[in-house]
């Protein structure tokens, strides 16, 4: 849009908001179709006069995903598929938005994109979501193997920051309402499992210049922060920043997410291939992400003034310039 582009959006708003795109309200250069993907009739036309298309529509969240695995299968699945086919048809370019559940159980140290895939068994639902996106990848590549799709695959490493919800688990706007609130910051299993988090602008930037790198085109692509972090660090993180005196609480799996949960002890993405070929790393620090959440939540509450500093004694936050 700052480029003077036209963009069309076509969400079903099942776990997102118009108040995302406030911003943009009214603008001349934005259409939002309020619609899921499969069921768009105007699809066809606009994919054939599209001269990119970021496919990030899918189911998102550990908790709707646990809760909802036919809805995760059938709208992960359904939309890739309806919107492949209409970019084979017209040679539109495509980034499809996957993510590091593909790599499933495997406990190495990093994953890269070309390790074997070590997915769980079916009848633990967790699962779910990771083959319903591994499938989407087989099948984007399938089409660029076939068709000559111009397709590229980026799979995102926990990515947070500005308007994310901790609604459907996402356990940073989680940790940080409870923390404002006073509430327990709930850690599931022991807290020991490790995840890497990357903020939203960094990985929005990562997303564009692999869309601009025709040397990306049928390549899988990791995009997320390489720094790795203890769920259980991550909360005494949050309070530090939060100042806050919310207690750290550990929950089972099974109270969290019923029987048959399996979570992923590590998830810590090799990026040189981003790096390679777009000359870019994530650089924004998860300190940076937790301010912003932080700052979100208290626009509006009734906080009294010096409370919560802007910036708590010790905590260093490089700011980063318009690149």
């Amino acid at each position: 849009m700052s480029e003077g582009r036209r963009v069309v959006v076509v969400d079903d708003l099942s776990t997102g908001t118009m108040e995302n795109l406030a911003r943009w309200r009214g603008h001349p250069n934005l259409r939002v179709i309020k619609q899921r993907v499969a069921r768009c009739r105007a699809l066809p036309q606009m994919t054939a006069e599209a001269a990119m298309i970021f496919h990030l529509a899918a189911a998102v969240g550990v908790e709707l995903v646990v809760r909802a695995p036919v809805r995760t299968i059938e709208n992960n699945v359904e939309e890739t598929e309806v919107l492949l086919r209409a970019a084979s048809k017209s040679g539109t370019p495509l980034l499809l938005a996957s993510t590091s559940e593909v790599y499933g159980k495997s406990c190495k140290e990093a994953f890269g994109e070309t390790d074997d895939l070590y997915i769980g068994p079916p009848h633990l639902g967790r699962w779910a979501y990771a083959c319903s996106k591994l499938l989407d990848e087989f099948l984007a590549l399938a089409h660029a193997k076939e068709h000559g799709l111009p397709v590229i695959i980026a799979r995102l490493f926990n990515t947070v920051g500005p308007r994310q919800t901790g609604r459907y688990g996402m356990v940073l706007p989680r940790f940080v309402k409870a923390a404002l609130e006073g509430r327990p910051l709930e850690v599931y299993g022991n807290g020991g499992q490790t995840r890497c988090f990357c903020h939203v602008k960094d990985t929005v930037e990562a997303l564009w210049r692999l869309a601009a790198c025709e040397a990306a085109y049928g390549q899988v692509v990791n995009v997320g922060h390489p720094r790795e972090i203890r769920i259980l660090d991550l909360a005494k993180l949050v309070k530090k920043i939060c100042r806050s005196s919310s207690p750290i609480v550990r929950v089972p799996y099974t109270k969290a997410y019923g029987q048959g949960f399996e979570d992923m002890q590590r998830r810590r993405p090799k990026i040189q291939r981003l790096i390679h070929l777009t000359g870019f790393r994530p650089r924004i620090p998860l300190e940076q992400a937790i301010l912003d959440l932080r700052d979100e939540l208290l626009q509006g509450r009734d906080i009294a003034e010096g409370v919560i500093d802007k910036q708590p004694p010790g905590t260093s936050v490089p700011r980063c310039g318009p690149r």
